[in-house]
């Protein structure tokens, strides 16, 4: 019974610091600026909680203690998903349908194509490389010739050195690596990077890359994709554990500009235990990049800083396009440690010796984040940081901190955008901010958590930019359109992948 009640007054006092570090919490948010400085006052909750994190450690006394306490506060300021993990992808990410051959503008930038029953067609016998076995995929990569495609048997591939490029594809004839269906073919890695390509005018599609290292932080990227390597095309594909599944940057001073990353799911089946950076997509640099209908989820990091991004793009290039994405940073257990955020325009600044200009005044120009959906992230869903002239338009933003503009450098236009968060500008960015809706979500659609994103309630349309014609489906935007991303009901996404099948291997 001694033992009972002893129990009974620790949980009673464990329950008891919570809250009261839950009501200091709350309560600091309260005061004036004049009293705790400006940025103190700007803070969120979980930036709040963190921080006492930090000042905590290595006290001998206050951290066992508080540190319990800090825990409890964080799960009731942060919303768990109401999920068993399983969400819907909403038509983004790997397609059961084929795409149609890739195709190129006038000046040799890839175009964006949907998928369509029957668009794939049989190659010559000239132009198909048949093979089976790593060996043969290897030399066949490295014999290619502009217009040819390597077709890889079904099977799984054992991959231990790193596939590289050899030569370049040429506008309208690329090199194409790619399995006939998808589910058929999956490359399981154990170095460093699967693909290395350094050469133009290469396409991948409807692979699966899985990172199986014996160390778990060895396996960096699916894709490393840098150097002369413009009007790159990576569709279609499966890629699991890896810190940085797409790598993109440059080397010997050429950049890999133009690129096109599209129905690509990217995900982690555990978090990954590195010092290195973890963002499924990492872009340095390169320019003119469209990253388009990909999925992208559970990207947790709990080494070194144990801060996370679901798309980086940094390292002053400009133009960007990232536009109809879903990005669930943890579709469970949203408190676990770490820090995650879904957009980020500059995440925590890049060493000048790796940006394009030497310099990185901006850590990006020009670019577009528009129609996409982010939920369930312990930080910002989208972030902006030393970066200009940038159109954050019509995204949804489903259980995280909101969108952050920051940096004496940093400037936006926020425009119809639908979140539960906050828009925030400090550290003297300026944001051009309009139309946009911060409200509670589940009065106005079916249950955002779980991504039943069917208005219960429309809100009054807004105009309509003419830079964002479509919307998360690819439906056309009216003159006015609902603030978000979807305009219409999400049945709209339905035809590309939302039937009886799977697209998860």
């Amino acid at each position: 019974m001694r033992l009972t009640v002893r129990r009974f007054f620790l949980f009673a006092l464990l329950l008891a610091g919570a809250a009261l570090i839950t009501l200091v919490v709350l309560l600091l948010r309260q005061f004036d600026a004049s009293k705790l400085g400006s940025d103190f006052n700007q803070r969120t909750p979980g930036e709040l909680i963190r921080y006492a994190r930090i000042r905590l450690i290595g006290h001998q006394i206050l951290e066992p203690m508080l540190l319990p306490a800090l825990a409890y506060a964080e799960t009731q300021v942060q919303r768990q998903p109401a999920t068993n993990g399983k969400l819907p992808p909403l038509g983004k990410g790997q397609q059961p349908q084929p795409l149609p051959a890739q195709s190129y503008d006038s000046k040799g930038t890839p175009i964006a194509l949907e998928p369509t029953p029957g668009a794939a067609s049989a190659d010559s016998s000239w132009a198909e490389l048949r093979v089976s076995n790593p060996a043969e995929l290897a030399r066949a990569m490295r014999g290619a010739q502009p217009g040819q495609t390597i077709v890889l048997a079904p099977g799984r591939y054992r991959i231990t050195e790193t596939l590289g490029t050899a030569r370049a594809g040429q506008q309208g004839l690329p090199i194409t690596v790619k399995a006939r269906q998808i589910g058929q073919v999956r490359l399981e890695s154990t170095v460093a990077e699967v693909f290395q390509v350094e050469h133009p005018f290469w396409v991948f599609e409807n692979l699966q890359l899985r990172g199986n290292c014996p160390v778990q932080s060895d396996c960096k990227h699916a894709f490393l994709v840098q150097g002369g390597a413009r009007s790159t095309v990576i569709r279609n594909n499966w890629m699991e554990d890896f810190n940085t599944h797409l790598q993109v940057n440059g080397d010997a001073d050429q950049w890999p500009d133009e690129g096109l990353l599209q129905f690509n799911t990217f995900s982690n089946s555990r978090a990954r235990d590195t010092e290195a950076v973890v963002a499924p997509i990492n872009i340095i640099g390169a320019s003119k990049w469209r990253l388009l209908d990909n999925h992208l989820s559970h990207f947790v990091k709990r080494a070194g800083a144990q801060s996370s991004f679901g798309m980086l793009v940094r390292g002053a290039g400009h133009g960007t396009r990232i536009e109809r994405n879903l990005l669930v940073c943890t579709p469970q257990q949203i408190n676990q440690a770490g820090i995650r955020t879904g957009i980020s325009f500059g995440g925590s600044s890049t060493d000048r010796r790796f940006c394009r200009d030497q310099q990185c005044e901006f850590e990006q120009r020009a670019a577009v984040a528009a129609n996409n959906v982010l939920a369930h992230c312990n930080d910002f869903g989208i972030d902006v940081n030393r970066s200009a002239s940038l159109l954050l338009a019509h995204n949804t933003l489903i259980n995280t901190a909101g969108i952050d503009i920051r940096g004496a450098n940093a400037s936006a236009t926020v425009y119809g955008n639908l979140l539960d968060g906050r828009i925030r500008e400090r550290d003297g960015a300026q944001a051009k901010t309009s139309m946009n809706e911060v409200l509670d979500l589940s009065a106005v659609l079916e249950d955002a958590d779980t991504l039943r994103l069917a208005w219960r309630r429309t809100l009054e349309a807004v105009p309509s930019m003419p830079w964002i014609k479509e919307d998360f489906c690819g439906t056309a935007r009216k003159d006015s359109s609902q603030v978000g991303a979807l305009a219409a009901s999400p049945s709209a996404c339905l035809p590309k992948v939302w039937d009886a099948k799977t697209v998860q291997p």
